[in-house]
This record gives C-alpha cells, sequence and structure tokens, in this order.
C-alpha cells in the first residue's frame, strides 16, 4: 500500500512537470533540442570566484542576506503618456531592467520587453514595488522589436504575447525565432541572425541598418545550455548610430566596435546583476567602465537594474556605480528613473 501510494505520487509529479513545461512560456524546445551549440569568442567559464560551482553560487545568492537586495520603500518612477512622445526627436524611455524604448529617426525601437509578471516567470522574478507600472496596453505601435537573447528576464511569453498586434518587425539572435513563431508572430516579420550579420530592415518610410555583434554571455531557458545565441546589435539611420549592449561580461569588442563602427551616438550598457561568482557572463562595475572608455561613446545610459535582484548587491547599487563612473571619467551618462523621458 505505501509503495503503490509512492508510486502514485511519483507519476502525478512526473505528469505534473510534463505539463508544466509544455507551457508556451518554456518555447518550442525546453530541453535544448535545437542540433546546434554556440560558444563565447573567448574561453567564458560560467562560474568563478570562490564558488565555481553552479549549485554552490546560486545557494549563496539565495541565502545571502548582507546587503540590501530589495528596496524597502516602492520605487519611484515617472509616468509618461507613451502615446503622446514625439516623432521629430529622438528619445528613450526606460521601463526598469533592460526593458526599454527608444526613438531613432522617428522609428519607435523596443528592447527585451518584460512587463509582465505571469506563470512561469513569476515563479523566478518579483519586481520591485512600483516598478510594473508599464504594460504592454500602454506602448504604442513599434516599428522594430529587438530581442538579445533568450534568458527570462529579456524575453517573456506573457508580454510579447500581448505586444504581438503592435510590432512590426523584429530582429533577435539564431535560434529565438522559433520561440516567436511558436507565441504567433510571423515568421516573415523576423530577421533571425547571428555574430557579425548586418541587414538593412526596412521600416517606413526609411530602412535601419542592422548589424548582429558578439557579447560574452550565455543561454539556458531551461535544459540543454547555449542552445540559442545571444548578441549585442548596432542601430545605424543616416550615420546616427545606438548600440544595444546586452548582456555580458568583459573583452575587447568594445574597442573592436569603436574601431570598425566609429563613434557611437548612444551606447546601452549593462550595469547589475553582477558577482565575482559570475564575473565572466555579466560585468563588474570596474569592467562597465574599461567598456565605456572602450567604446568611446558620445553618451551612454545604463540598464539591467532598478527591477528585479538577480545578484547579491545593494538594488540600487548600480546607480551609484553609473554616477562614479560619469564623474571619474568625464564620460555622459544619462540615467535617469524609470518611466522618464530622456532625448539623445
Amino acid at each position: 500500500m505505501i509503495l503503490l501510494s509512492i508510486v502514485s505520487i511519483t507519476v502525478f509529479l512526473l505528469l505534473v512537470m510534463l505539463w508544466v513545461f509544455h507551457h508556451p512560456a518554456f518555447g518550442p524546445h525546453p530541453f535544448g533540442r535545437t542540433g546546434k551549440h554556440y560558444t563565447n569568442e573567448l574561453l567564458t567559464p560560467q562560474f568563478t570566484g570562490e564558488r565555481k560551482s553552479g549549485l554552490v553560487a546560486i545557494w549563496h545568492f539565495l541565502t545571502d542576506k548582507t546587503n540590501q537586495r530589495v528596496p524597502e520603500n516602492p520605487v519611484e518612477i515617472v509616468k509618461t503618456d507613451l502615446s503622446r512622445l514625439p516623432s521629430d526627436k529622438d528619445w528613450f524611455v526606460w521601463f526598469g531592467h533592460s526593458s526599454y524604448l527608444f526613438s531613432i529617426g522617428g522609428k519607435k525601437v523596443l528592447v527585451d520587453p518584460v512587463l509582465k509578471m505571469e506563470f512561469p516567470a513569476s515563479l523566478m522574478m518579483k519586481p520591485f514595488a512600483g516598478t510594473d507600472y508599464y504594460q504592454p496596453q500602454m506602448l504604442p505601435e513599434i516599428d522594430l522589436l529587438v530581442i538579445t537573447h533568450e534568458h527570462w528576464d529579456h524575453l517573456d511569453y506573457a508580454t510579447l504575447r500581448d505586444l504581438r498586434p503592435k510590432i512590426k518587425r523584429v530582429v533577435c539572435p539564431e535560434g529565438i525565432k522559433a520561440y516567436l513563431t511558436m507565441w504567433g508572430y510571423p515568421e516573415q516579420k523576423i530577421t533571425e541572425m547571428g555574430w557579425y550579420d548586418q541587414s538593412q530592415i526596412t521600416v517606413q518610410p526609411s530602412p535601419l541598418t542592422v548589424t548582429c555583434l558578439p557579447t560574452r554571455h550565455f543561454s539556458n531557458r531551461l535544459f540543454g545550455a547555449n542552445k540559442t545565441l545571444w548578441a549585442s546589435f548596432m542601430l545605424d539611420f543616416n550615420g546616427r548610430k545606438v548600440y544595444i549592449g546586452g548582456d555580458g561580461g568583459y573583452d575587447d569588442r568594445f574597442a573592436r566596435i569603436r574601431q570598425r563602427f566609429g563613434e557611437v551616438d548612444l551606447a546601452i550598457m549593462e550595469n547589475g546583476q553582477y558577482n565575482t561568482n559570475w564575473a565572466f557572463i555579466h560585468m563588474l562595475p570596474k569592467d562597465l567602465e574599461r567598456a565605456m572608455l572602450d567604446l568611446q561613446a558620445k553618451q551612454y545610459i545604463t540598464v539591467h537594474h532598478d527591477k528585479f535582484s538577480l545578484a547579491p548587491h545593494a538594488w540600487n547599487e548600480p546607480d551609484s556605480v553609473a554616477q562614479q563612473i560619469a564623474a571619474k571619467d568625464h564620460l555622459r551618462v544619462l540615467d535617469q528613473p524609470i518611466g522618464a523621458v530622456v532625448y539623445w
């Protein structure tokens, strides 16, 4: 009788797991069966520092309470009517973490939108109080959606499901197209790119030149690591350039980007969720400074913070990091609160 009960419970749990893993949020290949395996340009161990075991590093992250990882009060944001932003100026609006909307030459570009917290994403991330104000229905029509990689804090099923009628075109790294088509996006709207691919994306009345570039990161939606590509992107409209940095640790790519593309008008850089235990896949503060100096952009905005706690540093530490770098190196850093309109 006891054995039968154990077997019944085990079967039930397995069936529940199978049902959960078939949720569309996990994508078309939750176990990594894509036939490809991607690697970084440099050898990149995922875990570093004193805790080189993934399980040990994750356990330390979950149990470390030494920093103020979550704000005590709701985060102050700016409530902007996104439908009234001008078409004759270039602007930028941040939604927290790595989700943002910007205009270049009158074209609206949306990057890595994570605006809803539905199951199963809600099991993994909880937005800070006050940071979940902006929702898909508040966004205008989007000329170009850019996805940098498949991690849950960058590729969100519920958000993209609700945004689908507003999206005109999509650019993404190799392997992400399968997610989007599964979620109802027409294949002809999607341009999937590998590193160093360049494409003219038709966004009326004239095209954007999009170049897919490397970053130093990894992918893993559930099981089967590195089966889809991670990337950064350069957008060029009539010589006005925006660098979308994505996620990734430091290497010499920033200097190479400067050499290839010249002066960049706006660089959007990862700043947050860093730790010495994963120092090669996210940039520590000293690495962010080096990257900015290598890139030598006209101006910068830093993202990847102020919404989720995915590393054991104080929730607002990256804000101070950006200010300190700007003051020390005389760099133009345009960071503003969530929802504020930045003209660039």
